[in-house]
């Protein structure tokens, strides 16, 4: 693509393509903009100028194919191929990430999880084993990982992330409490649980 798409109109992609679904699985064939701007509370011109980005994908006095739309979104965002997850830190974090029943059918495989505690090497999590942290340079040569989840403490997560990118990894979901310093080439999406509580505790004392 020739411009660089703003990362604001990237955020709001998944939440298209998940209100898309949802209409598809209630047999909704066609939405205009106007509708689904009413059941995502965002302007209909939000809508079409953020479509816009990508070719628009509607017709004027019929609005947008829900299937069409839902299938373009999902080739932006990168869901028309199944990608290998690795998950780092097999505690309860790790353990209800890799619980999660959507990864698949949002083309996210989990195949392998990874931990230091002995008590959980060789057990499984959703059919998923627990290997030791130890085996994952071999795990890596020998299976095609796209993204690595860290669910480590903040202080392990630095030099755990250190040894993914030296080993080849290029994206990592990152869960630990601390902002990684990777390479440019590297692509970090981080999810600090506490951020969100403290925009939650800001936000209801201002009711």
């Amino acid at each position: 693509m020739e411009r660089e798409i703003s990362q604001a109109v990237i955020r709001r992609m998944p939440r298209y393509y998940r209100y898309l679904g949802e209409l598809l699985d209630s047999n909704v064939e066609r939405i205009s903009s106007n509708e689904l701007s009413k059941l995502m509370h965002v302007t209909a011109s939000q809508i079409r100028q953020d479509l816009n980005n990508f070719g628009g994908f509607g017709q004027q006095g019929y609005g947008y194919n829900v299937k069409f739309l839902h299938d373009e979104i999902g080739k932006i965002l990168g869901l028309n191929q199944m990608h290998n997850v690795i998950l780092i830190g097999a505690g309860n974090l790790g353990q209800a990430i890799a619980n999660y029943v959507n990864f698949e059918r949002l083309s996210f495989r989990m195949i392998g999880l990874f931990d230091v505690n002995e008590a959980k090497v060789g057990k499984t999590v959703s059919g998923v084993e627990v290997h030791h942290m130890s085996e994952l340079q071999d795990f890596l040569m020998n299976n095609r990982v796209d993204i690595a989840a860290l669910t480590l403490p903040k202080d392990n997560a630095e030099k755990v992330a250190e040894e993914l990118v030296e080993l080849g990894i290029t994206a990592i979901w990152n869960f630990a409490h601390v902002d990684l310093e990777v390479p440019e080439n590297v692509v970090v999406q981080n999810v600090h649980l506490s951020d969100s509580l403290m925009q939650l505790s800001y936000n209801i004392t201002q009711i």
